[in-house]
C-alpha cells in the first residue's frame, strides 16, 4: 500500500522499544503482549494502522517514565495474528520518519504524541531512487567486518541484494548500540545511511558491542 503525505496523521501512538530499528521500507516483526500495547494495536487496527516506533532514552534519577528520542519512524501494520493467549503477532512496514513535537494527554494506556513528518517526506519516494545508491564500499566493509569477527556469509548473494534492502538489513541486524542505531535512523538520506554504515562497520567488532551491552 502506497502512502501519500495526506495519509500521514498529526498524532501517533508511540511504542518505545530499546534497540528496535524500523527504517522506511523495512519490516519489523513484533510480539505484543503488554496490556497497554495490546490496546495500542487494537486502536491502530481500527484507524490508519500506523504506530510510531521510538527509542527510549536512559532514565534519570529513577524516573519511571523515560524520555524519548526526538526522531522515530512510523510503521503500518501490514500483517497481524491474534493468538489464543491475548497476544498479537504483528509486522510493521516502515513508512516515514517523524519528529516529536509534544506528547499528548490521553486516557489510553499507551503514550501518544503530536508529530511532524515534513522533514522526512522524501522517505515516501526514496525507494524509487534506491537503485542509484552505490553499495560497493558497504559490501567491502561488511566483508571485512565478517572476516574480522570470524563470520561468513554469501557475499555473492549480498552483492545482488537491492541497495535499500541491503542497507536496511545491515542496519537492523548488526549488533550496533542503541545510540548508533538512532544515528542510522536519523541519517538524512539513504546515501548518508550507507556512508554511516561503512564507518560503523569499519570500527566495530562483535566483542566490543557485547562488552557494551554487559555494562
Amino acid at each position: 500500500m502506497n502512502t501519500s503525505r495526506t495519509d500521514l496523521p498529526d498524532t501517533l501512538p508511540l511504542f518505545p522499544l530499546p534497540g528496535a530499528l524500523l527504517l522506511p521500507g523495512a519490516e519489523l516483526p513484533l510480539n505484543i503482549f503488554e496490556p497497554r500495547y495490546v490496546q495500542m494495536v487494537e486502536d491502530a487496527l481500527a484507524q490508519p494502522r500506523l504506530i510510531g516506533m521510538i527509542q527510549p532514552m536512559q532514565s534519570l534519577n529513577g524516573q519511571s517514565r523515560r524520555e524519548l528520542a526526538q526522531v522515530g519512524s512510523a510503521g503500518r501494520i501490514s500483517g497481524f495474528q491474534e493468538t489464543g493467549d491475548g497476544r498479537y503477532l504483528i509486522v510493521l512496514k516502515g513508512v516515514c520518519r517523524f519528529r516529536i513535537l509534544e506528547e499528548c494527554e490521553s486516557d489510553a494506556l499507551y503514550r501518544k504524541a503530536r508529530v511532524d513528518f515534513s522533514p522526512y517526506h522524501a522517505d515516501l519516494t526514496e525507494h524509487a531512487h534506491a537503485d542509484d545508491v552505490d553499495t560497493g564500499e558497504l559490501t567491502s566493509a561488511l566483508r571485512d567486518y565478517l572476516s574480522r569477527n570470524g563470520l561468513t556469509s554469501d557475499m555473492a548473494a549480498i552483492s545482488d541484494t537491492p541497495p535499500q534492502t541491503l542497507i536496511n538489513a545491515i542496519s537492523a541486524d548488526c549488533p550496533f548500540t542503541n545510540s548508533e542505531k538512532q544515528a542510522l535512523l536519523e541519517a538524512r538520506t539513504l546515501e548518508d545511511r550507507c556512508a554511516a554504515l561503512v564507518a560503523l562497520l569499519s570500527m566495530s567488532s562483535i566483542g566490543r558491542q557485547q562488552k557494551e551491552y554487559v555494562q
